[in-house]
């Protein structure tokens, strides 16, 4: 009688273990402004990328209290020095997390400037119904009013909170939510400077909990045929600017140096020069695939529009910006190098 009573009470102490156990959570530091330091703590002026991420883990003590949390520095730089290695080696390294180590979600602190980038890479390689969020920061961690350790904060509670599964790759900043393909930087320095675009934000965080407005549709996470496993480089892709009397010089630049696509930011519903126009059309003929995109900040780049894309072979971004256009061109180019379905592709993700 006394075994079976302690094999209940031993059951008993498991379960309440298992229910009562904290999220197991890993951040993964890359630099950015949130690791920032200035030699004022008024000043505009900072180095990003100096703090390492114990430190940054010590300044908000109360994540403990939400979660088990732990922390490694992948790289400590500028988020403008941003490169295809450090994309392959996170988007791995997060898989690797959630898919084998255990871990119930990852945050990545990240520099702003090319956050939306990296979010929607992650979004699209990332293989797990498993949250991920990247925040960041506008000020220094020296500065006053820094906003950095709130958005560690509220990420580390987003992950926490049981309805941000299965909702893909989001960036937390400035008390809100944003899914990786919407996700927009709107001002140079302001602390609200992410926007959702013509989405607007996909949720909040309030009292250590997050609340959510909509679920984005596009294909993402687990359902996503996009694999970086064992890649060691991706594509080369860029952007070429649309402009009033547009030098063909830049986008023929990245056909001499065989470039395998090529992203036209262009002017309104993703037109170019007529210069550029003849340039795109023989690229496109050799083999490096046009993306159309636009440099207006919101609203879809339309398939056979004002041009007609099925004649040239284009790929119209739809809602996609140049530089998530990009993103989604290099992983598609992994795949295939046909225009048709690499117009799929921007169709769904």
């Amino acid at each position: 009688m006394k075994e079976i009573r302690s094999i209940i009470l031993l059951c008993i102490l498991l379960v309440s273990a298992t229910l009562y156990a904290k999220p197991k959570i890993r951040i993964i530091a890359t630099g950015g402004t949130i690791a920032g330091v200035s030699t004022s703590s008024a000043s505009s002026a900072y180095t990003a990328g100096q703090v390492g991420i114990q430190t940054l883990i010590d300044a908000v003590p109360q994540i403990k209290d939400l979660a088990d949390v732990s922390g490694e520095q992948l790289v400590n730089i500028g988020s403008q020095d941003m490169n295809d290695q450090v994309w392959l080696k996170l988007a791995n390294r997060i898989n690797q997390l959630l898919n084998q180590e255990g871990y119930d979600g990852v945050l990545v602190t990240h520099g702003t400037d090319t956050m939306e980038e990296t979010a929607y890479f992650l979004a699209l390689t990332v293989h797990s119904d498993k949250p991920v969020i990247l925040a960041g920061s506008m000020r220094p961690s020296t500065a006053i009013s820094a906003d950095g350790p709130a958005n560690i904060y509220n990420a580390v509670a987003a992950i926490c909170t049981p309805e941000s599964h299965n909702r893909g790759v989001m960036v937390c900043m400035n008390n809100q939510l944003f899914d990786a393909k919407s996700v927009l930087k709107t001002h140079t320095t302001d602390c609200a400077t992410f926007k959702g675009g013509i989405a607007g934000e996909e949720g909040y965080v309030y009292n250590g909990k997050a609340y959510y407005l909509y679920k984005p549709e596009f294909k993402q996470g687990t359902a996503s045929e996009f694999s970086v496993e064992g890649m060691k480089e991706l594509p080369k892709v860029g952007i070429v600017y649309g402009y009033a009397n547009c030098s063909p010089l830049p986008i023929q630049a990245f056909v001499n140096a065989k470039f395998d696509g090529i992203i036209v930011a262009g002017v309104g519903d993703g037109n170019f020069y007529k210069d550029v126009f003849d340039v795109a059309v023989k690229a496109q003929g050799n083999g490096i695939q046009i993306v159309r995109s636009s440099r207006v900040p919101t609203g879809p780049t339309n398939l056979n529009g004002e041009v007609d894309d099925a004649k040239y072979h284009f790929v119209a971004s739809l809602n996609l910006n140049p530089q998530k256009a990009r993103v989604l061109l290099m992983l598609a180019l992994t795949k295939t190098h046909d225009w048709q379905q690499i117009q799929k592709y921007f169709q769904e993700y």
